[in-house]
Parts: C-alpha cells; structure tokens; sequence
C-alpha cells in the first residue's frame, strides 16, 4: 500500500514539475525580450515552485547549509551530482548562476529557451579539446559579468554509493580561471534518486563547503575536490538514513 501511495504522490509530482515548467516557460516567455536579470527571475520562480511542490506534495524538503561560505560575486563552485534536484535548487540561493551543461539540453523546450538567454555554458563533449577550448573561453566570459559557474566534476548524475570519476573539465576551468572553487554537496540522491520516478518523503540538504584555494596543482585540487565532497556528501546521507 506505501509503495502504491508512493507511486501515485510521485505521478503528481512529475504532473506538478513539468506542468510548472510550461507554465512558466509560456506565460513568462515575453520576458525573455528583456535583460538577462529577467530570464534568470523566471528560472528562479520556477525553482520555488518545484520546492514547493517536492515538499507538499512527496514529502522532500530542500534545506540550505554552509551558506556563509556561497559566493556571492564571481566564482567557480564543483557541485555533487545525485539528481535532477541538483540542477533547480541553486537558482533559490545563487544570485547569477550559469550552468556547465550538455549542449543537446538546449534544444529542449521551455528549458532551451531560458538557458539560451541567460547564457548558460553549453559544450559538446564529444568535441574534447576543442569543447574544453570553448568552455574555458565561455566560462571566463560569465565571470567578467560577475556570474557564479557550476559545474558537477563528475559530468552526469551518479547514484549514492558510487565511486565516480571526475572529469578533468573542472581542473582546466580553475587553473585558466585562477579563481578558489568553491564546493557544493548533498544527498538530493536518497529521496530524489537520479533514475525512476519515485520521490519519497525526506530532507535534501545542499550544504556549501569552504573553498579550495586558487593555485593548487592538478592532482592536489582533483584529490581535494573529491574527497571533501564525497565525504560531506556521504555524511549527509548518513545523517538522514532511516
């Protein structure tokens, strides 16, 4: 009986999410005439709504930790990479985001259309070096207009567990940069799983760690990266496991 209850709740959900994003997508889309400010304030109505539908409607509340540590001006931040959630969530507490993303998310409706206009960062990874080229020079661009890029080191979403790879796209962006990374973990996984449809009731924490330094070597900064976001990752899901 739980598992139906879940099922069903999780069906409306996806009704909610989606239906949201249309509504949002068609009824602001005049906005997207205007400054990119505008743009960004739709994407971020959006992402209240699908927190406030996550938390009525499935039982998943989205709490924000570490808050003293987010950068509010230019800067470079490694997020961990679970779910969905992980891509929504932030527009809420960053002031001027721009995503590292898959180039063929684009093309999509409603989602293309807003990531166009607000200049998110979109590479064709199979390109490789000449995509790392062009992300360098995109990602240096967004910087110059005191934007916040976030990128997930692992490049797709990996579930609680895993022991990911992290891909050297990060490491070029902080050493061309030469800007601290910033490092964002959570456990949005455990309730929000990156595959299925299934929500069910819990506390997703993104939790912003204290940076790492500009100017650590290649391997010093890949290691440090990892092993603090995984580890305070990891914690979380340990501290809401039932």
């Amino acid at each position: 009986m739980s598992f139906l209850i879940t099922r069903i709740r999780s069906l409306l959900f996806m009704l909610w999410l989606y239906g949201t994003m249309a509504f949002f997508g068609i009824l602001c889309s005049p906005l997207l005439l205007f400054p990119i400010p505008a743009a960004m304030a739709v994407i971020r109505w959006w992402a209240g709504a699908v927190l406030f539908g996550a938390r009525w409607i499935v039982g998943v509340k989205v709490e924000f930790r570490g808050l003293e540590h987010r950068p509010d001006g230019p800067a470079l931040i490694a997020g961990k990479h679970l779910s969905m959630l992980d891509t929504i969530a932030p527009f809420v507490v960053l002031k001027q985001p721009a995503y590292v993303l898959k180039r063929s998310l684009i093309y999509l409706p409603f989602l293309g259309w807003y990531a166009l206009k607000t200049k998110m960062v979109a590479i064709r990874r199979e390109d490789a070096a000449k995509a790392l080229k062009a992300m360098v020079t995109a990602c240096r661009a967004r910087l110059n207009e005191e934007r916040q890029i976030l990128i997930f080191p692992e490049g797709t979403r990996s579930d609680i567990g895993d022991d990911p790879v992290y891909k050297p796209g990060v490491a070029a962006l902080y050493r061309d940069l030469e800007v601290p990374c910033h490092l964002l973990a959570t456990n949005s996984g455990q309730f929000w799983p990156g595959h299925g449809i299934d929500r069910t009731p819990g506390t997703v924490v993104f939790e912003f760690l204290p940076p790492l330094p500009a100017g650590l070597k290649r391997g010093e900064l890949m290691a440090q990266m990892k092993e603090k976001l995984e580890s305070a990752s990891n914690a979380l899901v340990a501290e809401h496991a039932r």
